[in-house]
């Protein structure tokens, strides 16, 4: 087992809610801990990087240069996760992380989690669910965000 991962801060997320005590066991030790400190930076845009990130404590800021300049995306809070698509797809990264303060990563690599589905696929099974789960509900939060949007551009429903 990994002693630097929290079991109990893995147990609480997404990822490892639906999962066996062994489970959680067995995920913590293919998973790797970081910890970072104010201001530095845990991926770069566009870096060929396939990890996937749990905000275990602290703060992420989520940065992207749409316009050629980084520009503020979102402020993630712990048991938030970072890099689904580029765990899955195996693609570049979207956007640049940063510590907003001290904060605490955990990371899993897709050939970690893939040496784990020959003698544990319930267990990688639970993690996929998981991360369909995480991608629906930043799915979610964008859709309410564009709507919340939409509606002050229009000045719809009086929250403007």
């Amino acid at each position: 087992m990994n002693d630097s991962i929290d079991l109990q801060k893995l147990k609480n997320s997404f990822l490892g809610e639906e999962l066996d005590p062994g489970e959680e066991e067995l995920l913590a030790a293919a998973m790797e801990s970081r910890s970072l400190s104010d201001g530095e930076t845990l991926v770069e845009e566009g870096e060929e990087d396939s990890r996937l990130f749990l905000l275990a404590e602290g703060r992420l800021e989520v940065l992207s240069s749409g316009h050629g300049e980084m520009e503020h995306v979102y402020l993630m809070s712990p048991g938030e996760f970072a890099g689904t698509r580029a765990f899955v797809d195996r693609l570049p990264r979207q956007a640049t992380l940063r510590a907003r303060g001290e904060a605490a990563i955990y990371s899993l690599t897709p050939e970690a989690l893939e040496s784990l589905l020959e003698d544990h696929p319930r267990l990688v099974y639970k993690v996929m669910r998981a991360l369909f789960r995480i991608t629906h509900v930043n799915l979610m939060r964008m859709n309410k965000e564009a709507q919340e949007l939409a509606n002050y551009v229009y000045k719809r429903g009086g929250r403007y």
